[in-house]
């Protein structure tokens, strides 16, 4: 979607839309996804993140990304599309899905690696109940290191933080104003899904960087809900049973199995729901290319 295309506050940004007009029932399909999305939002901001919103977020976006690709696939779209594909507005399209194939892969990545450290530590304390020092020292650093990598990617998203409005095409058809009403929408709603779930990797990281004003904002208001409501996250639980364990306050592993084998789950969940996302945005990407080879 377009790098112009802002979510001015993420934990308000997925909004309901009304188009002028619907001259295809994909409009309204869409319409439909982002008030589910809508909805979802106000569930996972006011909770920790879990693996399961987390999913429930990144499946409600592939059914919006769907209907956005009915869309630019209807012939009167690709017509009113093809005679922007030399200005700002498309290329920030083109350039803009780049940058979410990046995101999304990256964030894939790091799911995949939270499951090996997650499972290799498991495997630790099962051949010695207790815990090997450097294994918890290993995990420890591992989760800095994917601290340091959520940070990255919010910055990236971060450059995601324009906004393109329709009034610029007042004299243009009433369809592309729609179009590009609700691209603008699409992009605003996957800005802050992919903001949670970076929230989701880093939660129980203190932010004091003010230049990751979005993840910092996220992290901090489901902190509050977590410490107002006794709730955490897959990834805080872990982090919360492995600090009691080696500060000597607990001395069974137990629990921490049950965390890790929670989060293994949960993550691998994650990954397949990033992994159909990065399909989706594939295929926009194409469809937006076909536009451009006509």
């Amino acid at each position: 979607m377009a790098a112009s295309m802002r979510c001015n506050k993420p934990r308000g940004g997925i909004r309901s839309i009304s188009l002028p007009c619907r001259p295809h029932s994909s409009t309204y399909k869409m319409d439909q996804e982002l008030n589910k999305l809508k909805t979802w939002e106000a569930e996972v901001s006011t909770n920790a993140p879990t693996a399961e919103t987390i999913c429930n977020g990144l499946s409600g976006l592939g059914e919006l990304y769907r209907c956005t690709d009915d869309l630019l696939n209807l012939p009167l779209t690709q017509q009113a599309l093809s005679a922007l594909q030399h200005d700002d507005p498309f290329n920030e399209l083109l350039d803009g899905s780049i940058r979410f194939l990046d995101i999304c892969g990256s964030a894939k990545d790091i799911m995949s690696q939270v499951k090996v450290n997650a499972a290799d530590l498991h495997s630790c304390l099962r051949r010695r109940p207790k815990g090997d020092p450097s294994s918890f020292t290993k995990y420890t650093l591992f989760r800095k290191k994917i601290n340091k990598d959520a940070k990255r990617l919010a910055a990236v998203l971060n450059q995601l933080d324009n906004r393109t409005s329709g009034s610029q095409f007042a004299d243009s058809d009433q369809h592309l104003i729609s179009v590009i009403r609700v691209l603008n929408e699409v992009t605003a709603t996957t800005i802050s899904v992919f903001n949670y779930v970076l929230v989701f990797l880093a939660t129980s990281t203190k932010v004091k960087s003010t230049k990751w004003s979005l993840v910092s904002r996220f992290m901090h208001k489901n902190r509050v809900a977590c410490e107002d409501h006794q709730q955490m996250n897959e990834m805080e639980k872990v982090d919360a049973e492995l600090s009691s364990i080696t500060s000597g306050s607990t001395k069974e592993s137990g629990l921490l199995k049950q965390r890790l084998e929670a989060l293994e789950a949960g993550v691998e969940g994650i990954e397949n729901e990033l992994e159909c996302m990065f399909r989706h945005i594939v295929r926009i990407r194409t469809s937006l290319l076909n536009i451009v080879s006509q």
